[in-house]
């Protein structure tokens, strides 16, 4: 199956008829001006990495007057790696010159609340000249909900269009669904408003906040516990042994940071807190959840022990790859990374970030933040307004941008902060906390081993440690040896073990080492994103030879999913499309266990370049971008004129 570049490409270009022989003369004169072309634009043809690799093998390289040229350029010999921070970015109103109103969608022109200001078409019949052809007979949304709310927009709208443009609907179908919401945390337009006016009130945080400030005077190291020891008997003896040991029998949070508040309305005048508390306005009787705060011991726990967990991944962990990742066997899911600081703006785009939906059964949302104020109000926002069986702290994230603001990576290094962001957090939630670590910033000085302990004892219900340091990135593997140790020190709070699981054989050496259970992430390249099916693997305990047409199926639901998601008008497509080929991204990576010498693959190898068994399995081997491209195009048609295409991590693709 191993084959050359050329080769390779050509047998893409002839949709693998086997009639038509690569190699030949005019092709290879072809693909050296293509390749020249590359070079001028400072884009290399592919990753070094590669190449190097396939020389190696010496599998058809290349004559030594092309490999005497790669050698005097010394930008190519640098690897590819980062982000592609300057990549083009198509904006939605790139994809339609001529849009329709909204209110016209939604059945009530006359009520368009710009009126004779509005800049999109009001006459249907203009629209539907211009509109771009459809996509497919049939649409997702009308065949699940027995209505599509996108009506003529609808690029699918052949299935459910009737005479004058009229939107059909299944009534037997839409009834079924008539009060029920497939996804839930939506963000409400009140709750906007409140955010955005700064009239939400966040009561509890602020009362430990105020906490926060009274050390000062005696001592206290940067809000750090003082006083803690006087509450420990009392929430010893609320528990048995071995609950209290799990939530940790140092996590009240002292009478100064907050514990036990009392309602604003009997707290005694002080000479600053008097003046706060005359300010709130109470409304109706006093009862014991404004006197009595929930302890440790009584909240829900977070029983997830030797299951299966799906990292929150940032891009690609939307929720539409969860639902694919649920279907083959994941226990838990994760949102993606939200920013505590966009949250609380009421930002539509991070709000997007929490939403759940309803075949996720145990489902957490991740927060990234600096600073105790921000994270304390956050989570009592999320307290209030969504549902979720468990928060997340990102204390692992290792990216300039996050790392450089006291965030991510940063907090293992500012204990102070940290312990006020959990003790905060752990106050004010009635679910459980959980928080995300790796082994330390510096690559070679672990730190973890120190911070565990603390973070047990600052209330947190459960740790996930990333094998890797900061500096490490996502090269190099990933110390389990040191996560075991972790894990033996974190006892009896939970730990998650993570990195370099991409095969059941991973998965069982890992739970040999003794951690609670393990989380399976995506990044250069991890299990998840190139193997979704790699949740039913562990599972049922066997390498499964999953074939292109059984690949191209997942990725068919998985647009569907995005189509009832991001919707089936033209901006939804696109969205779609765009997520779709940052998964292709990562999918490419996977090498079909038949074509495999020895099992399992290794999470670190890149392959030579190779033919699979037939033209798709070698379609989607291809890393490159005009493949994926064909790839999304066999699934939502053309692409936009002018569509361009970078992933967002350089590592990913050559073109």
């Amino acid at each position: 199956f191993l084959t050359s570049k050329e080769q390779f490409h050509a047998y893409l270009r002839a949709r693998g008829q086997p009639g038509d022989q690569p190699g030949t003369e005019g092709e290879e004169e072809k693909e050296d001006e293509e390749e020249k072309e590359e070079e001028v634009d400072g884009c290399p043809n592919e990753p070094p990495a590669k190449r190097v690799r396939s020389e190696d093998l010496g599998q058809d390289r290349e004559s030594q007057e092309d490999a005497g040229v790669e050698e005097k350029e010394p930008v190519e010999q640098k690897r590819a790696r980062g982000q592609n921070k300057s990549r083009p970015c198509m904006k939605p109103n790139h994809y339609e010159q001529s849009r329709l109103c909204p209110s016209v969608t939604q059945g009530c022109a006359e009520k368009c609340y710009f009126g004779p200001r509005c800049r999109f078409l009001h006459d249907v019949g203009e629209y539907m000249a211009s509109k771009p052809a459809d996509l497919g007979h049939s649409c997702v949304l009308f065949e699940t909900f027995g209505k599509c709310i996108y009506g003529v927009t609808c690029r699918f709208a052949q299935a459910h269009l009737g005479d004058g443009y009229r939107n059909v609907v299944n009534v037997d179908l839409a009834k079924q669904w008539e009060g029920k919401s497939p996804v839930r945390n939506n963000l409400s337009k009140d709750l906007q408003h409140q955010l955005r006016k700064r009239k939400f009130s966040f009561k509890k945080a602020d009362e430990y906040l105020r906490g926060l400030a009274k050390p000062h005077g005696g001592g206290g190291k940067g809000g750090e516990a003082t006083g803690s020891s006087t509450e420990e008997p009392e929430v010893s003896n609320c528990t048995t042994p071995q609950e209290g040991l799990v939530d940790g029998l140092k996590c009240p949070v002292p009478p100064e940071q907050g514990e036990d508040p009392k309602p604003d309305a009997l707290q005694s005048p002080g000479p600053v807190g008097g003046q706060e508390a005359s300010s709130t306005k109470t409304v109706g009787p006093v009862t014991d959840e404004d006197t009595i705060k929930l302890r440790s011991c009584e909240k829900r726990k977070l029983d997830i022990q030797g299951k299966l967990y799906l990292a929150p991944l940032t891009t690609c962990g939307n929720l539409p790859f969860r639902r694919i990742c649920k279907r083959f066997g994941a226990d838990v899911t994760c949102g993606e990374m939200a920013v505590c600081t966009n949250l609380l703006q009421g930002q539509s785009s991070e709000w997007a970030l929490l939403k759940r939906h309803h075949t996720e059964d145990v489902f957490g949302v991740q927060l990234e933040g600096a600073f105790p104020d921000t994270m304390t109000k956050c989570a009592e926002l999320l307290n209030q307004t969504i549902e979720v069986d468990f928060v997340d702290i990102n204390v692992g994230c290792p990216i300039d941008l996050v790392y450089k603001k006291g965030g991510g990576c940063a907090l293992m290094t500012r204990s102070n902060k940290f312990e006020q962001i959990v003790r905060g957090m752990n106050s004010v939630l009635d679910v459980p906390l959980t928080v995300k670590i790796r082994t330390g910033v510096q690559e070679k000085i672990n730190v973890a081993h120190k911070i565990i302990p603390k973070i047990r004892e600052w209330g947190a219900s459960m740790v996930t440690l990333h094998g890797r340091s900061r500096e490490q990135r996502y090269t190099r593997g990933a110390d389990w040896d040191y996560i075991a140790e972790c894990a033996k020190i974190a006892s009896p709070m939970p730990l998650f073990g993570n990195g370099d699981i991409l095969s059941y054989e991973d998965a069982n050496r890992a739970m040999q080492t003794g951690v609670s259970g393990i989380m399976i992430a995506r990044q250069v390249p991890v299990g998840a994103l190139i193997k979704p099916w790699l949740f039913t693997e562990i599972k049922e305990q066997r390498h499964w030879d999953i074939s292109s047409g059984e690949r191209f199926e997942i990725l068919r639901d998985f647009t569907n999913y995005g189509l009832e998601h991001w919707g089936s008008d033209t901006q939804g497509v696109e969205k779609t499309r765009k997520f779709l080929l940052e998964w292709l991204s990562f999918l490419c990576r996977y090498i079909p266990v038949g074509l495999l010498e020895h099992l399992p693959q290794k999470i670190n190898e890149r392959p030579p370049y190779y033919l699979g068994r037939d033209y798709l399995e070698t379609l989607m081997a291809s890393q490159n971008v005009d493949d994926w491209i064909k790839i999304s195009e066999l699934l939502l048609g053309p692409v936009p004129t002018n569509f361009t295409f970078l992933p967002k991590h350089k590592a990913n693709s050559y073109r």
